[in-house]
Protein backbone atom coordinates (compact mmCIF):
# COMPACT_ATOMS: atom_id res chain seq x y z
CA UNK A 1 0.00 0.00 0.00
CA UNK A 2 1.70 3.52 -1.22
CA UNK A 3 1.07 6.82 0.49
CA UNK A 4 -1.75 7.53 -1.40
CA UNK A 5 -3.45 4.63 -0.72
CA UNK A 6 -3.13 4.90 2.88
CA UNK A 7 -4.51 8.58 3.27
CA UNK A 8 -7.47 7.51 0.93
CA UNK A 9 -8.20 4.72 3.29
CA UNK A 10 -7.92 6.97 6.28
CA UNK A 11 -10.06 9.74 4.88
CA UNK A 12 -12.96 6.86 4.45
CA UNK A 13 -12.54 6.58 7.67
CA UNK A 14 -12.44 9.80 9.00
CA UNK A 15 -15.77 10.52 11.35
CA UNK A 16 -17.54 13.63 10.22
CA UNK A 17 -19.86 15.47 12.69
CA UNK A 18 -22.97 16.46 12.55
CA UNK A 19 -22.69 19.86 14.32
CA UNK A 20 -25.88 19.06 16.75
CA UNK A 21 -23.73 16.50 18.68
CA UNK A 22 -21.24 19.11 19.57
CA UNK A 23 -23.97 21.73 20.90
CA UNK A 24 -23.80 23.90 17.72
CA UNK A 25 -26.55 26.11 17.21
CA UNK A 26 -28.61 25.62 13.99
CA UNK A 27 -29.22 28.08 11.41
CA UNK A 28 -32.86 28.78 10.07
CA UNK A 29 -34.04 30.28 7.23
CA UNK A 30 -35.51 33.67 7.93
CA UNK A 31 -38.94 34.23 6.75
CA UNK A 32 -39.92 37.65 7.03
CA UNK A 33 -44.06 36.58 6.02
CA UNK A 34 -44.18 34.86 8.93
CA UNK A 35 -42.80 38.00 11.57
CA UNK A 36 -45.82 39.78 12.99
CA UNK A 37 -43.60 42.47 14.09
CA UNK A 38 -40.01 43.87 14.85
CA UNK A 39 -39.63 41.46 17.71
CA UNK A 40 -40.07 38.53 15.69
CA UNK A 41 -38.03 39.88 12.84
CA UNK A 42 -34.82 40.24 15.04
CA UNK A 43 -35.88 36.97 16.90
CA UNK A 44 -35.55 35.35 13.35
CA UNK A 45 -32.14 37.22 11.82
CA UNK A 46 -30.67 36.09 15.37
CA UNK A 47 -30.59 32.73 13.69
CA UNK A 48 -29.29 33.79 10.09
CA UNK A 49 -25.46 35.05 9.13
CA UNK A 50 -23.17 38.23 9.00
CA UNK A 51 -25.03 41.77 10.14
CA UNK A 52 -28.26 40.36 10.44
CA UNK A 53 -27.04 38.00 13.32
CA UNK A 54 -25.32 40.79 14.86
CA UNK A 55 -28.31 42.70 15.82
CA UNK A 56 -30.86 40.04 16.33
CA UNK A 57 -28.33 38.69 18.95
CA UNK A 58 -28.22 42.33 20.09
CA UNK A 59 -31.72 42.48 20.83
CA UNK A 60 -31.00 39.20 23.31
CA UNK A 61 -28.56 40.57 25.03
CA UNK A 62 -30.22 43.76 25.10
CA UNK A 63 -33.57 42.21 26.95
CA UNK A 64 -31.34 40.46 29.68
CA UNK A 65 -29.43 42.90 30.44
CA UNK A 66 -32.34 45.66 31.10
CA UNK A 67 -34.53 42.99 33.00
CA UNK A 68 -31.53 42.10 35.30
CA UNK A 69 -32.75 43.85 38.74
CA UNK A 70 -28.94 43.89 39.77
CA UNK A 71 -27.59 45.57 37.04
CA UNK A 72 -27.65 49.43 36.57
CA UNK A 73 -27.00 50.40 32.76
CA UNK A 74 -24.90 52.94 31.02
CA UNK A 75 -25.96 54.63 28.03
CA UNK A 76 -23.17 55.96 26.11
CA UNK A 77 -23.12 58.86 23.28
CA UNK A 78 -21.29 60.29 20.46
CA UNK A 79 -21.86 61.60 16.80
CA UNK A 80 -24.62 63.41 15.78
CA UNK A 81 -27.41 61.45 16.96
CA UNK A 82 -29.92 64.82 17.98
CA UNK A 83 -29.70 66.36 14.70
CA UNK A 84 -30.00 62.94 13.10
CA UNK A 85 -33.56 63.37 15.08
CA UNK A 86 -32.45 60.20 17.54
CA UNK A 87 -33.86 62.37 20.36
CA UNK A 88 -37.11 59.81 20.92
CA UNK A 89 -35.26 56.81 20.88
CA UNK A 90 -32.87 57.68 24.13
CA UNK A 91 -36.24 59.22 25.71
CA UNK A 92 -37.66 55.73 24.87
CA UNK A 93 -35.08 53.98 26.55
CA UNK A 94 -35.20 56.09 30.07
CA UNK A 95 -38.75 55.84 30.16
CA UNK A 96 -38.58 52.09 29.73
CA UNK A 97 -36.44 52.27 32.48
CA UNK A 98 -33.54 50.92 30.55
CA UNK A 99 -31.03 53.75 31.31
CA UNK A 100 -29.70 54.28 34.79
CA UNK A 101 -26.72 57.08 33.42
CA UNK A 102 -26.27 58.71 30.51
CA UNK A 103 -22.42 59.81 29.52
CA UNK A 104 -22.74 61.87 26.25
CA UNK A 105 -20.80 64.38 24.01
CA UNK A 106 -21.60 68.18 25.03
CA UNK A 107 -22.53 68.62 21.31
CA UNK A 108 -24.66 65.89 20.96
CA UNK A 109 -26.68 67.45 24.28
CA UNK A 110 -26.82 70.67 22.85
CA UNK A 111 -28.62 69.86 20.01
CA UNK A 112 -30.74 67.73 21.84
CA UNK A 113 -31.73 71.14 23.50
CA UNK A 114 -32.53 72.71 20.32
CA UNK A 115 -35.08 70.32 19.48
CA UNK A 116 -36.62 70.57 23.29
CA UNK A 117 -36.51 74.04 23.15
CA UNK A 118 -38.92 73.77 20.49
CA UNK A 119 -36.37 74.95 17.46
CA UNK A 120 -35.85 72.97 14.66
CA UNK A 121 -32.82 71.36 12.28
CA UNK A 122 -33.24 70.87 8.77
CA UNK A 123 -32.49 68.69 5.54
CA UNK A 124 -29.57 69.59 3.77
CA UNK A 125 -30.02 71.28 0.12
CA UNK A 126 -27.60 70.56 -2.72
CA UNK A 127 -28.76 73.69 -4.33
CA UNK A 128 -26.05 75.38 -1.47
CA UNK A 129 -22.62 74.96 -0.85
CA UNK A 130 -20.53 75.72 2.52
CA UNK A 131 -19.83 79.19 1.79
CA UNK A 132 -22.81 80.56 1.25
CA UNK A 133 -24.22 78.66 4.19
CA UNK A 134 -21.60 80.16 6.55
CA UNK A 135 -22.75 83.61 4.94
CA UNK A 136 -26.25 82.55 5.39
CA UNK A 137 -26.22 81.06 8.91
CA UNK A 138 -26.34 77.76 8.25
CA UNK A 139 -23.96 75.08 10.30
CA UNK A 140 -24.22 71.62 8.21
CA UNK A 141 -23.81 68.31 10.04
CA UNK A 142 -22.96 66.11 7.12
CA UNK A 143 -26.65 66.02 5.28
CA UNK A 144 -28.61 68.20 8.04
CA UNK A 145 -28.40 72.14 9.32
CA UNK A 146 -28.80 73.03 12.78
CA UNK A 147 -29.44 77.15 11.88
CA UNK A 148 -26.88 79.45 13.89
CA UNK A 149 -30.06 81.07 15.04
CA UNK A 150 -31.19 78.24 16.96
CA UNK A 151 -27.67 78.43 19.26
CA UNK A 152 -28.07 82.13 20.09
CA UNK A 153 -31.40 81.71 21.52
CA UNK A 154 -30.72 78.35 22.90
CA UNK A 155 -27.56 80.53 24.66
CA UNK A 156 -30.10 83.00 25.80
CA UNK A 157 -32.22 80.72 27.86
CA UNK A 158 -29.25 78.55 29.01
CA UNK A 159 -27.71 82.14 30.48
CA UNK A 160 -30.53 81.98 32.97
CA UNK A 161 -29.54 78.25 34.38
CA UNK A 162 -26.03 79.56 34.03
CA UNK A 163 -27.03 82.40 36.27
CA UNK A 164 -28.71 80.19 39.26
CA UNK A 165 -25.88 78.37 39.12
CA UNK A 166 -23.76 78.12 42.95
CA UNK A 167 -21.33 80.57 42.58
CA UNK A 168 -19.56 79.51 46.22
CA UNK A 169 -18.80 75.71 45.35
CA UNK A 170 -17.82 73.59 42.89
CA UNK A 171 -19.82 71.55 40.31
CA UNK A 172 -19.68 69.39 37.44
CA UNK A 173 -21.61 68.85 33.71
CA UNK A 174 -24.21 65.88 36.25
CA UNK A 175 -25.26 68.98 38.56
CA UNK A 176 -25.77 71.38 35.43
CA UNK A 177 -27.80 69.37 33.02
CA UNK A 178 -30.07 67.86 36.03
CA UNK A 179 -30.10 72.50 36.43
CA UNK A 180 -31.19 72.38 32.74
CA UNK A 181 -33.77 69.94 32.77
CA UNK A 182 -35.45 71.26 35.58
CA UNK A 183 -35.66 74.64 33.59
CA UNK A 184 -37.05 72.79 30.61
CA UNK A 185 -39.48 70.11 32.53
CA UNK A 186 -42.35 72.29 32.48
CA UNK A 187 -42.50 72.68 28.48
CA UNK A 188 -43.88 69.41 28.45
CA UNK A 189 -42.24 68.64 25.44
CA UNK A 190 -40.39 64.57 25.43
CA UNK A 191 -37.22 65.41 25.23
CA UNK A 192 -33.45 64.01 26.74
CA UNK A 193 -32.36 66.48 29.33
CA UNK A 194 -36.24 67.04 30.86
CA UNK A 195 -37.23 63.65 30.80
CA UNK A 196 -33.34 62.44 33.14
CA UNK A 197 -34.86 65.42 35.25
CA UNK A 198 -38.24 63.79 35.29
CA UNK A 199 -36.29 59.98 35.80
CA UNK A 200 -33.50 61.36 37.94
CA UNK A 201 -30.73 60.11 35.69
CA UNK A 202 -28.29 61.24 35.78
CA UNK A 203 -26.44 62.50 32.37
CA UNK A 204 -22.24 63.49 32.37
CA UNK A 205 -20.36 65.08 29.98
CA UNK A 206 -16.60 64.51 30.38
CA UNK A 207 -15.63 66.22 27.72
CA UNK A 208 -17.62 69.43 28.53
CA UNK A 209 -15.08 72.03 26.88
CA UNK A 210 -15.30 70.74 23.45
CA UNK A 211 -19.29 71.99 23.09
CA UNK A 212 -21.39 74.61 22.27
CA UNK A 213 -22.83 74.25 25.83
CA UNK A 214 -19.32 75.21 27.43
CA UNK A 215 -19.23 77.64 24.98
CA UNK A 216 -22.30 79.68 25.82
CA UNK A 217 -21.01 78.80 30.01
CA UNK A 218 -17.59 80.16 29.31
CA UNK A 219 -19.60 82.99 27.47
CA UNK A 220 -21.90 83.78 30.25
CA UNK A 221 -19.07 83.88 32.66
CA UNK A 222 -16.75 86.50 30.55
CA UNK A 223 -20.08 88.81 30.32
CA UNK A 224 -20.54 88.79 34.60
CA UNK A 225 -16.66 89.74 34.25
CA UNK A 226 -17.64 92.49 31.75
CA UNK A 227 -20.44 93.90 33.72
CA UNK A 228 -17.78 94.32 36.44
CA UNK A 229 -14.73 95.79 34.66
CA UNK A 230 -15.98 96.99 31.30
CA UNK A 231 -12.95 98.24 29.95
CA UNK A 232 -11.22 94.92 30.35
CA UNK A 233 -9.38 93.76 26.92
CA UNK A 234 -9.97 90.17 25.54
CA UNK A 235 -6.72 89.26 26.44
CA UNK A 236 -7.15 89.49 30.57
CA UNK A 237 -10.56 88.44 30.17
CA UNK A 238 -9.63 84.86 28.96
CA UNK A 239 -5.94 84.91 31.39
CA UNK A 240 -8.57 85.48 34.64
CA UNK A 241 -11.78 82.93 33.24
CA UNK A 242 -12.75 80.93 36.05
CA UNK A 243 -15.69 78.97 36.87
CA UNK A 244 -16.97 76.62 39.71
CA UNK A 245 -16.94 73.90 37.06
CA UNK A 246 -14.34 70.90 37.79
CA UNK A 247 -14.58 67.18 36.05
CA UNK A 248 -13.42 65.35 38.73
CA UNK A 249 -16.73 65.92 40.27
CA UNK A 250 -18.24 64.16 37.69
CA UNK A 251 -15.44 61.06 37.99
CA UNK A 252 -16.21 60.90 41.23
CA UNK A 253 -19.71 60.40 41.10
CA UNK A 254 -19.87 57.88 38.54
CA UNK A 255 -17.57 55.93 40.78
CA UNK A 256 -19.97 56.06 43.57
CA UNK A 257 -22.50 54.16 40.82
CA UNK A 258 -20.02 51.44 39.68
CA UNK A 259 -18.81 50.51 42.80
CA UNK A 260 -22.46 49.97 44.58
CA UNK A 261 -23.83 48.45 41.73
CA UNK A 262 -24.22 44.52 42.03
CA UNK A 263 -23.48 44.38 38.32
CA UNK A 264 -22.67 46.73 35.51
CA UNK A 265 -24.22 46.77 31.63
CA UNK A 266 -23.78 49.53 28.96
CA UNK A 267 -25.45 50.65 25.46
CA UNK A 268 -22.89 52.18 23.51
CA UNK A 269 -23.77 54.32 19.99
CA UNK A 270 -20.54 55.65 18.54
CA UNK A 271 -17.27 55.23 20.59
CA UNK A 272 -15.15 58.75 21.53
CA UNK A 273 -14.59 60.23 25.37
CA UNK A 274 -17.86 59.08 26.31
CA UNK A 275 -17.36 55.36 25.48
CA UNK A 276 -14.16 55.21 27.25
CA UNK A 277 -14.87 57.64 30.28
CA UNK A 278 -17.21 55.04 31.01
CA UNK A 279 -15.17 52.30 30.55
CA UNK A 280 -12.80 53.42 32.68
CA UNK A 281 -14.27 53.20 35.83
CA UNK A 282 -13.39 49.87 36.71
CA UNK A 283 -9.48 50.22 35.99
CA UNK A 284 -9.62 53.29 38.45
CA UNK A 285 -11.42 51.25 41.43
CA UNK A 286 -8.47 48.73 40.24
CA UNK A 287 -6.21 51.37 40.62
CA UNK A 288 -7.55 52.60 43.95
CA UNK A 289 -7.02 49.50 45.24
CA UNK A 290 -3.52 48.73 44.13
CA UNK A 291 -1.85 52.15 44.20
CA UNK A 292 -3.97 53.44 47.57
CA UNK A 293 -4.29 50.16 49.68
CA UNK A 294 -7.50 49.65 49.69
CA UNK A 295 -10.07 47.08 49.16
CA UNK A 296 -12.93 48.29 47.17
CA UNK A 297 -15.01 45.90 44.51
CA UNK A 298 -14.19 46.63 41.28
CA UNK A 299 -17.65 45.90 39.30
CA UNK A 300 -16.42 45.36 36.02
CA UNK A 301 -19.03 45.65 33.03
CA UNK A 302 -21.27 42.31 32.42
CA UNK A 303 -23.43 42.91 29.70
CA UNK A 304 -22.63 45.33 26.46
CA UNK A 305 -24.34 45.83 23.49
CA UNK A 306 -22.41 48.43 20.84
CA UNK A 307 -23.58 49.92 17.72
CA UNK A 308 -20.71 51.75 16.20
CA UNK A 309 -19.79 51.31 12.40
CA UNK A 310 -16.00 51.62 13.24
CA UNK A 311 -14.08 48.46 11.72
CA UNK A 312 -11.13 46.88 14.41
CA UNK A 313 -8.45 47.07 11.92
CA UNK A 314 -7.75 50.73 12.25
CA UNK A 315 -6.73 49.79 16.05
CA UNK A 316 -8.42 52.97 17.30
CA UNK A 317 -10.71 53.38 20.45
CA UNK A 318 -13.62 53.57 18.55
CA UNK A 319 -13.73 50.06 17.24
CA UNK A 320 -12.02 48.27 19.82
CA UNK A 321 -13.79 45.04 20.86
CA UNK A 322 -15.07 44.06 24.03
CA UNK A 323 -12.42 41.62 24.20
CA UNK A 324 -9.74 44.22 24.30
CA UNK A 325 -11.70 45.51 26.89
CA UNK A 326 -11.09 42.47 29.03
CA UNK A 327 -7.31 43.15 28.76
CA UNK A 328 -7.90 46.21 30.14
CA UNK A 329 -10.30 45.20 33.20
CA UNK A 330 -12.97 46.77 31.89
CA UNK A 331 -15.13 44.19 31.40
CA UNK A 332 -15.78 40.26 32.25
CA UNK A 333 -14.99 37.87 30.45
CA UNK A 334 -17.28 35.71 28.71
CA UNK A 335 -15.92 32.81 29.89
CA UNK A 336 -16.92 34.30 33.75
CA UNK A 337 -20.73 35.63 32.14
CA UNK A 338 -19.73 38.71 30.31
CA UNK A 339 -22.36 39.00 27.62
CA UNK A 340 -22.07 41.08 24.57
CA UNK A 341 -23.19 42.05 21.35
CA UNK A 342 -21.30 44.50 18.83
CA UNK A 343 -23.11 45.46 16.00
CA UNK A 344 -21.00 47.00 13.02
CA UNK A 345 -23.64 49.72 11.79
CA UNK A 346 -25.06 53.10 11.58
CA UNK A 347 -26.67 53.57 14.69
CA UNK A 348 -29.64 55.59 12.87
CA UNK A 349 -30.60 52.14 11.14
CA UNK A 350 -29.93 49.55 13.68
CA UNK A 351 -30.46 51.36 17.19
CA UNK A 352 -34.69 52.14 16.11
CA UNK A 353 -34.93 48.52 15.15
CA UNK A 354 -33.47 47.47 17.86
CA UNK A 355 -35.20 49.48 20.79
CA UNK A 356 -38.49 48.47 18.84
CA UNK A 357 -37.92 45.26 19.03
CA UNK A 358 -36.81 44.80 22.37
CA UNK A 359 -39.86 47.30 23.96
CA UNK A 360 -42.35 44.73 21.86
CA UNK A 361 -40.87 41.55 23.97
CA UNK A 362 -40.88 42.80 26.63
CA UNK A 363 -44.77 44.47 26.53
CA UNK A 364 -45.67 40.83 25.19
CA UNK A 365 -44.14 39.19 28.36
CA UNK A 366 -45.36 42.68 30.67
CA UNK A 367 -42.39 43.31 31.48
CA UNK A 368 -39.84 46.08 32.39
CA UNK A 369 -36.82 47.53 33.00
CA UNK A 370 -35.44 47.08 36.24
CA UNK A 371 -32.18 48.67 38.15
CA UNK A 372 -30.79 48.33 41.99
CA UNK A 373 -31.53 51.47 43.87
CA UNK A 374 -27.58 52.59 44.90
CA UNK A 375 -29.21 55.43 47.32
CA UNK A 376 -26.63 57.38 46.60
CA UNK A 377 -28.00 60.26 48.53
CA UNK A 378 -27.55 63.01 46.12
Amino acid sequence: MNDDDLHSCKSAHRAHRDGVEDGLTPLTTLDVGAASDIDELLAGMALTSFGGRNLGEAAEVLEEMVTDPDCTVVLTLSGAMTVAKMNLVIVEMIERGWVQAIVSTGALMTHGLVELAGMQHFKASKKMDDKSLFEQGYNRVYDTYEPEQNLNDLSELLHKVFEGMPKDRRWGSRELLHEIGRFLEPTGRRGIMSTCFKHGVPVYVPAFTDSELALDMATSFLHWTINRNPDAELDELLTGLQTPFDPFIDLAHITRVVSRSPKMGIVTIGGGVPRNWAQQVPPFLDIINVRLGKEEAVRRYEYGVRICPEPVHWGGLSGCTYSEGVSWGKFLPVEEGGRYSEVYADATIAWPILVKAVGQRLDKAGRRGVSPDLKLGD
